[in-house]
């Protein structure tokens, strides 16, 4: 019997506390019906009886107390909702039981933006993570000592489990399935659920925002250069003249404030432009391609599907709602 304690955070998503408690119980009854024994111990543990979440419109009463909690196989940290830095406070009383949990060799798992309070028990110091990709900006700037990977549905390291953004959770409780039962199971689960296993980047649902919560000026204006000149083939010499500063200097000063590249920049918001006129538009790919500044269709295809994990052809028919009525 696996011993499973979902932790119930004070300023939390109800259903990210309510689906790996649905999920977990549901494959103990696929396994009934299987002739098997039930594999999961599923509990509700906190720092309090009952706990209040989205802004007090709902309670959820916890099975145990964390301090009643006396072995467990799995934990799993739900997403976090609000403010981060409050949420972490609000739950700040919880981090060294965490701990003390994955000391005692307990598996950790956290969904979503759960990452954040996993993150803050200093447990992914020097490891890998994923998170929703809207919130990752805030995450490296939070937690620079740990290693966030972009687009990634589920990272696994040393007994750490973490997810992409809002439902991606539900492919790490999959892949946690699957890992303790086996792929019947979790391909059976995941049709319960109408969950498409095996799905392995958020990058498709990632929209690119700028970057731009710092205070470095010049870099400010070269931002605003490069998202005014879309149609231009920018270089990193004409962005050095622009804003006054030496190559070198600008390159270093652009990746402390973006955490990127120029090149990157230029692609990241060059690609974002394009997605935007895939949804809205009725534009080819070429016509969309021109707009955004290339003239080599092979690059353009190469750099879209690197950032958004689909072909320029495959986002268009998956987005465009115009197209899907034509």
């Amino acid at each position: 019997m696996k011993n499973i304690a979902i932790y119930v955070p004070e300023n939390s998503v109800m259903q990210a506390i309510a689906d790996p408690q649905y999920c977990f119980n549901a494959v103990n009854q696929f396994l009934a019906v299987a002739g098997k024994k039930p594999l999961f111990k599923v509990e509700l543990v906190g720092l309090k009886k009952e706990i209040f979440i989205n802004g007090g419109n709902f309670s959820v009463h916890t099975d145990k107390l964390l301090v009643e909690v006396e072995k467990t196989d799995l934990l799993v940290i739900p997403a976090l909702s609000g403010d981060m830095t409050q949420a972490i406070t609000s739950n700040k009383k919880a981090i060294s039981w965490i701990v003390d949990q994955y000391n005692d060799g307990a598996e950790v798992a956290s969904l979503c933006v759960g990452a954040f309070l996993l993150a803050s028990t200093g447990l992914l110091n020097g490891r890998k993570c994923s998170t929703h990709w809207g919130f990752q900006n805030e995450f490296r700037e939070m937690f620079p000592e740990v290693a966030i990977q972009d687009g990634n549905i589920v990272t696994e390291e040393d007994r750490l489990y973490s997810s992409g953004g809002a439902n991606s959770y539900w492919n790490l409780l999959l892949y946690l399935v699957e890992k303790y039962t086996d792929r019947e199971t979790a391909i059976i689960t995941s049709k319960y659920f109408a969950i498409d296993i095996d799905r392995e980047s958020q990058s498709a649902f990632a929209m690119f925002q700028g970057q731009k919560n710092h205070t470095d000026q010049a870099i400010k204006q070269a931002q605003d250069y490069i998202e005014n000149n879309i149609s231009e083939r920018i270089t990193v010499e004409e962005l050095s003249d622009t804003v006054a500063l030496g190559k070198r200097t600008l390159e270093r000063r652009f990746k402390l404030a973006t955490n990127n590249t120029v090149l990157e920049y230029i692609q990241r918001i060059k690609i974002e432009f394009a997605k935007r006129s895939f949804e809205n538009s009725r534009k080819n790919i070429n016509e969309v391609m021109f707009d955004v500044g290339y003239t080599d269709s092979k690059s353009f295809r190469s750099t879209f599907k690197k950032i958004t994990g689909l072909t320029p052809v495959e986002y268009r028919n998956k987005y465009n709602k115009m197209l899907k009525d034509a």
